[in-house]
């Protein structure tokens, strides 16, 4: 299981460097079911891990001029302070046991998990919509955007995402960014996300350092991996493939919680 885990960081890296997202949206799974890693653990590492690898992302797709960087930073700021605040203060709230009955017992980790795939089956399905439903968006107001964001940064701290699964969407349906354009700024997004995320959890979690740069520098190999071949895929294709990814992810990780 440790040799498909670390198998697992390539992916990560490949998906990442492919889509602009989905990273986390391995991460988490293959931590916690791969490495048996706990959730609430497995989700401060999934912040670092996809952090980190999206800045090598971020920074090459820059040079390609496929980073919006002032959308960039209007998406980046009020989520990275969700992010950082619920990481701080909402995610070490919660309970060990949310919900317990004779029959059925909710634990944090399960909970976290559940929450996790239900934000991904919200999110392929505003990937999925027709094109006639996304173009009623387009006068969106700034004020609305932001707080859109800064939710969108509280649910990426409780899940231990980067967010691109979320991210995306938005890039594409509200600064109308084309996939490509809309991958690039995600990394550059989710790389301050993740990491300021990740602060707010230095100080409530054992950190296995060792382990966390060594999967990290493997998931870091596969960015460039999946940046090279996003070039022979185009927009259409990459945004299809992106949301039938997450409604995959989705249904597994809900089958595997619940059953």
């Amino acid at each position: 299981m440790e040799l498909f885990g670390y198998l697992g960081a390539l992916l990560i890296g490949l998906v990442l460097g492919l889509t602009g997202g989905g990273g986390s949206m391995l991460t988490v799974p293959v931590l916690t079911y791969l490495l048996h890693i706990n959730p609430v653990t497995a989700t401060a590492y999934s912040l670092f891990i996809v952090g980190t690898t999206s800045i090598f992302g971020a920074v090459h797709n820059y040079q390609k001029k496929l980073v919006d960087v002032k959308n960039g930073f209007i998406f980046a700021i009020p989520s990275f302070v969700g992010v950082y605040l619920t990481r701080k203060f909402l995610v070490p709230l919660l309970p060990d046991v949310i919900f317990q009955n004779t029959s059925f017992t909710l634990s944090k980790g399960s909970f976290l998990m559940i929450l996790f795939a239900i934000i991904m089956l919200l999110a392929s399905y505003s990937m999925l919509k027709s094109k006639k439903e996304t173009t009623e968006t387009k006068d969106t107001s700034l004020i609305l955007l932001l707080f859109q964001t800064f939710f969108i940064g509280i649910l990426i701290g409780f899940v231990g995402a980067g967010g691109g699964f979320l991210i995306i969407p938005t890039l594409v349906l509200f600064a109308h960014l084309s996939m490509k354009k809309a991958i690039g700024t995600s990394l550059f997004v989710i790389s301050m996300n993740s990491l300021i995320g990740f602060l707010g959890d230095v100080q409530n979690l054992s950190i296995d350092w060792k382990f966390l740069l060594g999967f990290t520098f493997i998931s870091i190999i596969g960015i460039f991996l999946g940046s090279y071949l996003s070039k022979y895929i185009n927009d259409k294709q990459l945004k299809k493939g992106f949301a039938y990814f997450v409604l995959g992810m989705a249904i597994f990780i809900l089958f595997k919680e619940l059953f």
